[in-house]
């Protein structure tokens, strides 16, 4: 993270964004010419070193891309080879996978809420600045993220890479009274969830729409974590879907040359995938306990202005933590750990929900259980080229609106890309803004 004229501090986060980045914005007169994102971390090569490696090891590899969502990494990455292998792991185990996956969406989504979203809404620099006047208010989110950490902790053997996760299930499965050993924290992280919806719902929202296509994972039963079809939302049309096998014939990447973070296109057109198009695709699913707070906030069935993604971020914190007391409740060990998943040649698909957005993965192996080939598409590597246009409009009309000073548009870019929340080194105050008048 790039603080404009303090330190630079490195953190960990998604794959390709890692670290610190720029915006280039070119302006004539009041329309915005150019406007470049620019991610410049060193590519990661996690596909170029997954080649070759035994076909078990994708899961803890890729759960190293990022160190808020790896669980996202190690979902969709046990999903693609368990399809490559011709696997269907059992409904309990299933089970135990989303519960270790609202663990993440807990945390993540408390940490961006109020660690790099809420100072944007509340008039501070930072996280510490908010705590000297909201401490409580920053001491709920904290408890918020220790609730989803013990999630992970339990489920996964620690909080930050997981260790527990393997192909066919987990190494070990907790005992009944191991799980209801969460449900006292988790009771109050419920009540901490909807404080958190009361509190985002009072801030000051600009007016601001996308018209991006809304891309997301959905599913007949239940709101879309781990598992579901990916589903087109057009503004004005109605939804599509397509099998997760074709997903790369429908979402196209390509280098360009300001960022080594690709940029991509659904089916031509700039799409946008993470809490507002799950939402809009999945909305209807949630929780009664999450609808009657999406109610609450003054959520519509679809939201378009980037500003409210971190009241839909309230709303999934509110019903993550609703879906782990659910599963925790309804709890009995399987009778086995895992599933065999025994290796075979073929190709396998899997995509999940990241607290971000879509993410997929595709493998390659061999009759020997040798990787061959790998394909990662994470939710940041989609959203790029949507958030470079939504920067697009936001000047343009902060422009018409009357003129700004060059340190105004920095801080009104830099919002607007922890709108998106695309990692976490990209979220938190990085951006060196040049504009170029013409």
């Amino acid at each position: 993270m790039t603080h404009r004229g303090s330190r630079v501090l490195r953190v960990g986060s998604l794959a390709r964004v890692e670290g610190e980045g720029s915006l280039h914005l070119r302006v004539a007169g009041r329309r915005v010419a150019e406007a470049q994102l620019r991610i410049y971390e060193p590519p990661r090569f996690f596909e170029a070193f997954l080649r070759g490696r035994a076909y078990t090891e994708p899961p803890d590899i890729t759960a190293r891309v990022c160190g808020i969502c790896p669980v996202a990494y190690q979902m969709s990455a046990c999903r693609a080879i368990e399809d490559a292998c011709g696997v269907t792991v059992d409904r309990p185990l299933r089970d135990l996978r989303r519960l270790l996956y609202c663990g993440e969406w807990i945390e993540s989504h408390a940490l961006h809420i109020y660690l790099l979203h809420a100072p944007d809404f509340l008039g501070c620099d930072s996280a510490v600045d908010l705590a000297r006047t909201q401490r409580a208010a920053v001491e709920r989110g904290l408890r918020l993220k220790q609730a989803g950490n013990a999630v992970l902790e339990l489920l996964g053997g620690r909080a930050i890479h997981p260790v527990n996760v393997r192909l066919g299930g987990f190494h070990r499965v907790p005992a009944r009274a191991e799980l209801r050993s969460l449900e006292e924290q988790l009771r109050r992280a419920a009540d901490d969830a909807w404080e958190t919806v009361r509190l985002v719902s009072a801030f000051d929202f600009p007016e601001a729409s996308l018209d991006a296509d809304f891309l997301a994972l959905a599913s007949p039963t239940t709101y879309a974590i781990e598992d579901g079809i990916p589903t087109v939302l057009r503004a004005g049309e109605g939804r599509r879907r397509f099998p997760v096998g074709a997903f790369l014939d429908h979402v196209r990447e390509e280098q360009v040359p300001h960022s080594t973070a690709l940029h991509s296109r659904l089916d031509g057109r700039r799409h946008l995938t993470g809490p507002l198009a799950r939402f809009a695709i999945n909305g209807g699913l949630l929780s009664p306990t999450a609808r009657e707070a999406a109610g609450e906030a003054g959520l519509g069935a679809v939201c378009r202005n980037p500003y409210r993604s971190v009241l839909v971020r309230a709303v999934e914190v509110v019903y993550a933590v609703d879906e782990a007391l659910r599963i925790i409740a309804a709890y009995e060990p399987p009778a086995r750990p895992h599933v065999d998943v025994r290796p075979r040649q073929g190709t396998g698909h899997g995509a999940t929900e990241a607290p971000r957005g879509l993410l997929y993965h595709r493998y390659r192996i061999d009759e020997e259980g040798t990787v061959t080939d790998a394909c990662l598409v994470p939710p940041t590597a989609q959203n790029q080229g949507a958030i470079e246009d939504d920067l697009v409009r936001i000047v343009e009309r902060a422009i018409a609106e009357g003129d700004r000073t060059d340190e105004e548009l920095t801080r009104l870019c830099e919002r607007a890309i922890r709108n998106h929340d695309p990692c976490i080194s990209c979220s938190a105050h990085f951006l060196d803004l040049t504009i170029e008048r013409v």
